[in-house]
């Protein structure tokens, strides 16, 4: 390849210049839609020049209704290998026929989304990566529907959102005290791996506020920088990654929740929250601390949702989701929600 071009503009020219014209050769006035999802980094516009040492390549999937699939696409996938060339912009190229059930089904789960949208626990058991890869890459043409399922899984409806904020609020309020108590005893090893843990979790709620899904971890920090509040946040995050001892770690994680609370407050979505500073038992260290887990649970209405706020401990479900990835372990996650 003698330039680098991003993935997702290769593969929109591909189906423009060469898979949609060879579809009305081969089959003539199909319905389909033609679009580049699921993995890669180029789906999600993170790629690279590097991203083309492996399996980088000028693709396509080309997307069929269940009974013109059923139909015919075996055959079209076949015209269309013999009938592209091997290179396009100086990549190998790579088409896939789908049925649209098969593709939304090999990302999330076998009829979800397909017809109305997921209920709260389904919601909760789809890997949000996964959410990701189906709704943010081009859709370069569609007339079969894609995009009316795409839209139904953009985001978690409004109960199953606040949901989550609970419990990324929970994983946050816990760990605070504990950077000053190792700290104290002169573990700061200790102290800046909780920290740094709690800047993971205060990004994860960022994103939840945005209303954005998280990538995987390689992309994680690469999606964070674009959000809205990444040029306020990524200083003060910083600050508690680069901290030398507690009292530097424990006055930036302060000044972290301050700024992720004003998130919440002008997003409007609850009653207002004060936050305080404090401390517990009477001990040196000092957290920041507003009820926002139980001004969400009160702007809830959706019994489902309710159900599973009102367990104790809330939340949790979203972390083993995302080692019981696979569409095929759902059913293992809707056991433990249930």
């Amino acid at each position: 390849m003698t330039s680098y071009r991003r993935g997702q503009l290769v593969s929109q020219d591909f189906y423009r210049d060469i898979v949609s014209p060879t579809l009305d050769r081969v089959h003539p006035d199909l319905p389909h839609a033609a679009a580049l999802l699921g993995r890669g980094s180029e789906v999600q516009g993170f790629d690279d020049p590097m991203s083309t040492d492996h399996f980088f390549t000028a693709r396509v999937q080309v997307v069929l209704a269940g009974e013109a699939y059923r139909q015919h696409g075996p055959s079209i996938e076949a015209a269309l290998r013999s009938a592209i060339p091997d290179t396009f912009a100086g990549l190998q190229t790579d088409i896939q026929v789908q049925s649209i059930a098969d593709l939304v089904g090999s990302l999330v789960g076998q009829g979800v989304g397909l017809e109305a949208a997921p209920s709260a626990a389904d919601w909760l058991t789809l890997n949000e990566n996964n959410l990701r890869m189906l709704t943010v890459g081009p859709v370069h043409h569609d007339d079969i529907g894609l995009q009316q399922i795409r839209d139904r899984l953009a985001y978690y409806p409004h109960d199953v959102w606040l949901y989550l904020m609970i419990a990324a609020w929970w994983r946050v309020h816990p760990e605070a005290n504990q950077v000053g108590r190792t700290g104290y005893v002169g573990d700061e090893l200790g102290s800046a791996v909780i920290a740094s843990r709690i800047v993971g979790d205060l990004m994860h709620l960022c994103f939840l506020l945005e209303r954005q899904y998280e990538p995987y971890p390689k992309w994680f920090g690469t999606a964070f920088a674009r959000l809205k509040c990444a040029p306020t946040m990524i200083p003060l995050l910083t600050a508690v990654q680069q901290a030398t001892n507690w009292q530097e770690r424990q006055d930036a994680l302060l000044e972290c929740y301050r700024e992720v609370a004003a998130m919440h407050e002008r997003l409007a979505i609850t009653k207002p929250v004060t936050t305080e500073i404090g401390g517990a038992w009477g001990r040196p260290f000092l957290l920041r601390w507003g009820d926002f887990p139980g001004a969400l649970r009160d702007a809830m209405t959706d019994p489902e949702a309710i159900a599973l706020a009102d367990r104790w401990p809330v939340g949790g479900i979203d972390r083993v989701r995302d080692v019981l990835w696979s569409p095929r372990q759902r059913p293992q996650l809707l056991a433990l929600v249930g």
